[in-house]
């Protein structure tokens, strides 16, 4: 008798599916599918068939699963399979379940610590009295996924009806703008997509993480906060700030990751071109593609901490003329963002004292380098909320972020730093953070925002608060040096600059400043006011406006000063998202007593309206049309909307629309043929030469025939 040789082996990727809570998956889902995606720490069945029939006493049926080209002891499982296996949370079994004529059933376990990605299985034959063995190759994919509905997984989230948003939910929104003027942005995460696996496999080779630590949610996601940018290792997308976005696509167009990672996996190169909100939603949909429970999250004004002093640090000149570089810190100038977005992951960390578990920060926007490469985290929430910055990873400069104080400096001869406090404010950054509340998505409204700042910091100006910052400035002598320093000099003269709250494109707007002398004696004040266009992490771009002057203030009086800037002296210096920033300077004459303040707005924009004219039924071409108002008093020329959607067949659709003139509305009607039952989400964006970034969303149900 002859060693059984294998005829097919099948891994019934739809009734594996269900149990394992990978249904979505689109490639489980082919009518003859070939790819089976399970995941670690619960069994899965199988099914081989032979070209004789079995003998139970004599044929030996040996499976091999490996990992990688170089199989190690954490990336291979080899058992036979028998009737007597026992499954176990920490190895590899197969229990025969059935043997009849030619055929063999059985289920395997897998360690619930098992690396994570694409395996490989090897069906290797014998007869108990001979040492000769056939062996066959499984040709198909076998993918193996973190499994955060397991209580033994170190992904498990403890409330599991969490993870239909946090791991099975496709679309989302995405917090842009400043805080005035902040909307949700929808993003489409399609995390199922048939490219996105392949693409994540391709992702994780190309940053060169060892096999072997792929099991590690901490490792797996620090290593995808490296490789969703492109500064280390040809990652996924180029990070661009500047407005040059002509030979890729600019950040603004992006609906989704998967045009994004398709386009990564099939051309092997670098995507042009990403911001922090692409990056967090490229994160997202990695994340939750491999089990890892993910949310994204906006950071409404944000510290940019250059210099490790857990402060934000603003110059002037003598003078109070604003420098746009740091004296004290060759490499980079702090900054603050109107927004930031990064990414939160879910996991135990066992590699953390008790406490640290749940919530971790993660930021793959390539800002500061962390152990030689640009990447962020992950960093515990607790920890960044209380101020730990001694646990790994990164939790200083996420501190920082959203807690940082903001100081403004004068140079001063007499100081000994060379530099004088001109004030300081604890209350700028890190506003509102912002993410998406579960199970609720709101296309063109706010009722689906969630506020989390209270899991990040304790209520600004709270002793809670003080203390945990002091607790991070207390680990670090930098930073000790610049709070000793925080003044506390008197000032007799008090300024306040109103804020301006929304700003509809094509309308003038004020600065005003308030001054009130709160002394006996008359004061003379040099003041400046500025407005200037800005991108959204907080580098200038064009001065619009900017006003010199002196003003004379009689004792105990009130006095405003202002300058009027048009929508014509505006509107050819704005830059992408139309971000302005107001600013004033001021110095007193006679006792030398200075301020700065600055604020920030958005120019707003008008949404599309997205409409179905009939009922939308599966497998029906209709057709959806898309329009708004142009609110300029200029004609819009190239115009092009774009439309995407994981419920339409293509995916993602362009169709250009007219030149539209000043004040007409521009309209664009697109065939779309629904593909998936239930409610779809469409997201459409807007562009032209001369307005960008205009969005649109709508949420719609698709019917049987």
């Amino acid at each position: 008798m002859e060693p059984l040789l294998v005829d097919v082996v099948h891994f019934y990727p739809k009734e594996n599916a269900q149990p394992h809570n990978t249904v979505k998956y689109e490639i489980v889902n082919d009518e003859d599918p070939t790819v089976a995606i399970v995941r670690r720490g619960q069994p899965f069945n199988g099914v081989v068939r032979f070209t004789r029939p079995i003998d139970e006493n004599e044929d030996v049926v040996q499976l091999v699963f490996t990992l990688g080209d170089k199989p190690t002891m954490e990336t291979q499982g080899s058992m036979f399979i028998r009737r007597d296996a026992a499954a176990d949370k920490h190895s590899w079994s197969a229990r025969l379940i059935d043997a009849q004529a030619d055929t063999m059933s059985f289920e395997v376990s897998t360690p619930v610590t098992l690396p994570v990605g694409c395996w490989a299985l090897r069906v290797v034959t014998r007869l108990k009295s001979s040492p000769a063995r056939e062996i066959y190759d499984f040709e198909q994919d076998l993918y193996i996924l973190f499994n955060p509905w397991n209580p033994d997984d170190q992904t498990y989230m403890e409330d599991c009806t969490l993870l239909q948003e946090y791991v099975q939910n496709d679309v989302g929104k995405v917090w842009v703008g400043p805080i005035k003027t902040t909307r949700g942005k929808p993003w489409v995460y399609g995390q199922f997509d048939a490219e996105v696996l392949p693409a994540v496999m391709f992702m994780l080779d190309r940053a060169e993480m060892p096999f072997h630590q792929r099991g590690d949610p901490v490792r797996v996601t620090r290593t995808i906060s490296q490789i969703v940018n492109s500064n280390d290792d040809a990652g996924v997308l180029i990070g661009r700030w500047d407005g040059q976005y002509e030979d890729g696509t600019a950040p603004s167009d992006w609906t989704g990751s998967v045009e994004i990672l398709s386009q990564y996996l099939q051309t092997q190169q670098e995507v042009p071109y990403g911001q922090c909100w692409v990056f967090a939603g490229v994160v997202t949909t990695v994340c939750r593609a491999l089990g890892i429970p993910s949310r994204v999250v906006s950071n409404l004004v944000s510290a940019h901490d250059a210099n490790s002093s857990l402060t934000v640090d603003k110059y002037y000149t003598e003078t109070m003329e604003e420098l746009d570089y740091d004296p004290n810190n060759p490499v980079g100038a702090d900054s603050i963002w109107n927004y930031h977005v990064w990414n939160d992951v879910w996991m135990a960390r066992p590699d953390l004292p008790p406490g640290y578990g749940g919530w971790q920060a993660i930021d793959a926007t390539p800002q500061e380098t962390s152990s030689g490469l640009y990447q962020c985290g992950p960093a515990p929430l607790e920890a960044i909320k209380q101020g730990v910055i001694g646990v790994g990873f990164d939790v200083e400069f996420m501190l920082a972020s959203v807690n940082a104080d903001l100081m403004r400096w004068r140079k001063d001869p007499e100081a000994e730093m060379g530099y004088s406090m001109v004030d300081t404010n604890n209350y700028h950054i890190g506003r509102k953070i912002l993410t998406k509340k579960p199970f609720v998505f709101d296309p063109n409204g706010d009722e689906d925002r969630e506020d989390i700042t209270a899991q990040y910091k304790h209520q600004e100006g709270t002793t809670s608060e003080r203390l945990a910052l002091m607790n991070g400035v207390r680990y670090s002598e930098r930073a000790k040096r610049y709070y000793a320093v925080a003044s506390s000099s008197t000032s007799d003269v008090s300024f306040k600059l109103r804020d301006i709250d929304t700003v509809a494109i094509g309308n003038d707007f004020k600065i005003n400043v308030d001054i009130d002398n709160n002394s006996d004696q008359a004061r003379n004040i040099k003041a400046v006011l500025s407005a200037t266009s800005v991108f959204y992490n907080g580098v200038r771009a064009d001065i619009v406006k900017k006003v010199e002057g002196k003003i004379f203030v009689g004792p105990n009086k009130h006095e405003e000063i202002s300058i009027h800037v048009k929508a014509e002296e505006y509107l050819p210096k704005l830059v992408e998202y139309c971000n302005m920033k107001i600013s004033a300077m001021v110095i007193v004459d006679e006792t030398k007593q200075s301020w700065a303040d600055d604020d920030d707005f958005q120019v707003l924009k008008p949404n599309i309206t997205v409409k179905f004219n009939d009922d939308l039924i599966i497998g029906q071409p209709t057709e959806v049309s898309l329009t708004f108002v142009n609110p300029l008093n200029s004609a819009l020329s190239s115009c092009e909307f774009r439309v995407t959607s994981t419920g339409i067949a293509g995916r993602t659709l362009r169709v250009p629309a007219p030149d539209t003139a000043p004040h007409e509305r521009v309209l664009a009607t697109l065939p779309v043929q629904p593909n998936k039952l239930g409610k779809i989400n469409i997201v459409a964006t807007f562009r032209s030469n001369e307005l960008k970034d205009i969005t649109g969303a709508a949420s719609v149900e698709v019917l049987e025939g």
